[in-house]
């Protein structure tokens, strides 16, 4: 794996270009080399930058159910199904303000109740900390009698699809839908996208690297690694969305193949001119706006089928 190679493949749709000129003045190329206090005040000061105002009618608030969420209620609910979303961020860093008008604007389109996790963040807490918590979550919207889709990006798709299986698992009903934005599901980081990609914006092989490490999962854990699963039959329906310049890319298309041996309905869909993190370039790029327009589609469809 050429980790130290000086090529960056880049996209050339001008407003990825501009997004990705914003996102590095925020949060610095070698940022995971920084303490993890420094990290976190760096992404913040990120998502801030990137922060919208959220749709009219839009009640949020906070709450514990299990660890601390924050539900919202958009002006127009037409399902009773609860889409129930893990924000991204290596683990590390990320919280409920974090991904606040990503949420917001998911549940005003699908016109359903979202919840937010809280979940607990690496290096301070290990796998499975991350996983119980949200499980938790799951656990008490499903014993509610609420149908359920799980969304999650990057670090949070991860989840979503660990959810996924631990509630096969259990032989937990409810779960109608799982909706992974280019996640992270233990690809082996020395193949395939994670070569190719190995040094692209917003996301590097080394950076994968540093965030598993910090993490502490068991290197054989499907629930972890759900690539590594060796039965994907009776999940829910999947989303998997994947952007082309990401070393997490494979892991999209390798799971949906995976998924679709398995006789489970799937759709994958890799963003052409697209990098890690696109969800937050929404405004800028229509490349992510079309991107986020399927995705909300989907979650909408997806909600309202159950």
């Amino acid at each position: 794996m050429d980790t130290n190679s000086s090529h960056v493949p880049m996209p050339d749709e001008p407003g990825i270009l501009e997004f990705l000129d914003v996102y590095n003045s925020f949060y610095p190329e070698d940022a995971v080399d920084a303490p993890i206090s420094q990290q976190r005040e760096w992404y913040d000061a990120l998502c801030a930058r990137f922060d919208r105002p959220l749709p009219t009618g839009m009640i949020w608030f906070d709450e514990v159910l299990f660890v601390p969420i924050r539900r919202y209620r958009p002006a127009a609910i037409t399902t009773d199904t609860v889409l129930l979303y893990l924000h991204g961020g290596g683990f590390v860093v990320g919280s409920l303000q974090s991904h606040h008008a990503i949420c917001a604007e998911i549940a005003e389109f699908a016109e359903a109740e979202l919840v937010s996790v809280d979940y607990r963040l690496a290096p301070e807490h290990v796998w499975p900390s991350q996983t119980d918590d949200c499980f938790g979550v799951l656990k008490q919207l499903l014993g509610e009698g609420r149908r359920v889709v799980v969304v999650g990006d990057s670090a949070g798709g991860n989840l979503a699809a660990g959810l996924a299986l631990r509630a096969r698992d259990e032989n937990l009903s409810g779960l109608v839908g799982q909706v992974l934005i280019y996640p992270a599901l233990g690809g082996d980081l020395v193949s395939g996208s994670y070569t190719e990609m190995a040094n692209a914006p917003g996301l590097t092989t080394a950076d994968v690297a540093y965030y598993s490490a910090v993490l502490k999962a068991p290197e054989d854990e499907p629930v972890a690694h759900p690539l590594l699963a060796h039965d994907l039959s009776g999940l829910p329906p999947a989303y998997i969305t994947a952007a082309h310049f990401d070393p997490l890319r494979d892991d999209s298309t390798l799971y949906a193949d995976r998924l679709k041996q398995a006789g489970v309905e799937v759709t994958l869909r890799v963003e052409p001119q697209i990098v890690h993190s696109w969800l937050r370039a929404r405004y800028m790029s229509p490349g992510a706006r079309e991107g986020f327009d399927a995705l909300c589609i989907v979650i909408r469809s997806m909600a309202a089928s159950a």
